[in-house]
């Protein structure tokens, strides 16, 4: 079995064998500096986990979860362009650095990097590999467009914010253990099963990301805190306050909506107030741990012998670390 550690420095090492310096550069640039600013590798290492669930021979996952990593990174260089976002992890993002225009057409070749990759699976899987990496890529851009379309409406219930989040972030981690077990040959309902386990993961994860933006300390989150509150977003959190607070803090939450506050310090803590008033932290982790109770169930299920399955307990343990 791979340590956690391995199957990552795996990903990296895999990633700069395949790196070219090709022209133009103003094309290329941006696609090398994406894929340098770090990150987890969340979706290859679990790609590559699931696939050493069965099998100790995880060559010909590599470099499919390879493409899961850049497809990943696609969706965030234009995420950030429709978010005005100017910070991921801790450094400018593409289209900050350069132009709208660049980080446009880089992300579409990285899309195009990604089918290369996830085009190397094996002969006797790649029918299947594609149709769950298509599925899930569109899947991706609805929960996107979902989260766009939330933000011209007054109110969003926690059931649509929770699924647009099942798309936009939750099925990539899915399609991640699904692919890797599918390579590995895995029986259809465990490759199902580990889909579910990392559908619920992200659920938690993101619920998590949510928090984070909140209370979260910048230099390990890896962007400006408030950046949810300032912009508006339909959060977790937002929505839960809407749920759960009174006429008067309803009226004030629309007020500071609406911009009442001159500068976004106060805006800032003017929300954090409310949300600490209604105990949102608490409920938000609570919401966080319920999916990822659920995950772990999924992978209980999983017919393989249990000490195979440690590295995969062991990352839901580190996540509910983060979240409590």
């Amino acid at each position: 079995m791979y340590s956690r550690e391995e199957l990552r420095d795996l990903i990296e090492k895999s990633y700069a064998g395949q790196a070219l310096h090709k022209k133009p550069a103003e094309l290329y640039q941006p696609i090398s500096y994406m894929m340098q600013t770090g990150g987890k590798r969340l979706r290859p290492v679990l790609a590559l986990m699931a696939c050493n669930l069965f099998t100790d021979n995880i060559k010909d996952a590599v470099l499919p979860a390879l493409g899961l990593e850049v497809f990943h990174n696609f969706t965030l260089v234009h995420d950030d362009i429709m978010d005005k976002a100017d910070i991921r992890r801790n450094k400018e993002t593409v289209h900050k650095k350069w132009d709208d225009n660049r980080a446009i057409l880089s992300g579409d070749v990285m899309l195009i990097q990604a089918y290369e990759y996830i085009a190397t699976s094996p002969a006797g899987v790649l029918t299947q590999i594609l149709k769950l990496f298509n599925n899930t890529a569109r899947q991706v851009c609805e929960g996107q467009q979902y989260d766009m379309n939330y933000e011209s409406r007054d109110k969003v219930s926690e059931e649509e914010y929770l699924f647009m989040i099942e798309n936009k972030t939750s099925v990539l981690l899915g399609a991640s253990l699904q692919l890797g077990a599918i390579i590995a040959r895995a029986p259809e309902r465990d490759s199902g099963l580990l889909y579910d386990f990392g559908t619920k993961l992200g659920m938690a994860f993101q619920i998590q990301d949510d928090l984070l933006d909140s209370f979260g300390d910048p230099d390990i989150f890896g962007k400006e805190t408030g950046g949810d509150i300032k912009s508006n977003k339909k959060t977790y959190l937002l929505i839960k306050a809407y749920e759960l607070a009174n006429a008067k803090q309803k009226d004030s939450l629309n007020r500071i909506i609406a911009g009442e506050f001159n500068t976004e310090k106060e805006k800032i803590q003017k929300v954090l107030a409310i949300y600490e008033s209604l105990g949102i932290r608490h409920h938000a982790t609570r919401k966080a741990n319920e999916y990822l109770s659920s995950a772990l169930d999924k992978l209980d299920m999983v017919d393989i012998a249990s000490e195979r399955k440690s590295n995969l307990k062991e990352f839901a343990d580190v996540l509910k670390d983060r979240i409590n």
